[in-house]
């Protein structure tokens, strides 16, 4: 997968550009779960377009040409998957995995391993595409470069993922309420999830 995004590097940064209204709906969203306080970790940090702009300490990614756009922006970018995270037991107060989860080899994983590097009591957060959304349903029909390998989730199995790593006391918000490019202004978050096709999930370990 990380070839993928080595090779089309400048094609998926270009998105959020060429999208403009709904990343900064998405940011919003994220905005609305993130703590505002506390060390993070941003796991799939690719181009820096989150982690830079919400000021998360520090991005993981296996994309070497993403990394060196991350850096660019200012992230303290290191390379590694979530799957093996190069960090030590109780590091970070937050973790964030924002539209990564479904790209990667072994989501379960993934999060077994932010709980190994969140402190007691830390909180993980994660905004996917919902499957079952017009959005997700949308991406699956229509298909893109990055998305044929993209493996969808709904918000009831990213929750019975993290009720089984051993989070509680979530959190949902929700954005995109049309699709991308008939966008024409930044969308404002609402709380849950079922209409949005952008979602974020709060929990604490």
């Amino acid at each position: 997968m990380s070839d993928l995004f080595d090779k089309h590097y400048r094609r998926y940064d270009a998105w959020y550009d060429e999208n403009k209204f709904t990343y900064l709906s998405e940011l919003k969203a994220v905005k609305k779960v993130l703590p505002t306080e506390g060390y993070g970790l941003e796991i799939g940090a690719g181009s820096g377009r989150f982690t830079a702009p919400l000021d998360i300490a520090m991005g993981i990614d296996p994309s070497k040409n993403m990394l060196e756009l991350a850096r660019k922006r200012g992230v303290n970018a290191v390379s590694g998957t979530g799957e093996e995270l190069p960090f030590k037991d109780a590091t970070f107060d937050y973790v964030a995995i924002i539209v990564t989860l479904c790209f990667v080899q072994d989501p379960e994983k993934v999060i077994a391993e932010s709980v190994r590097v969140l402190k007691p009591g830390g909180k993980i957060v994660i905004g996917i595409v919902d499957k079952e959304s017009f959005l997700g349903k949308y991406y699956q029909e229509k298909g893109s470069m990055f998305y044929d390998h993209a493996h969808f989730f709904d918000i009831k199995e990213v929750l019975q993922m993290l009720i089984a790593s051993g989070f509680g006391n979530f959190v949902c918000y929700q954005t995109i309420f049309n699709y991308p490019d008939k966008l024409n202004t930044v969308e404002k978050p609402r709380k849950g999830f079922g209409d949005g096709g952008f979602v974020m999930i709060r929990a604490a370990a």
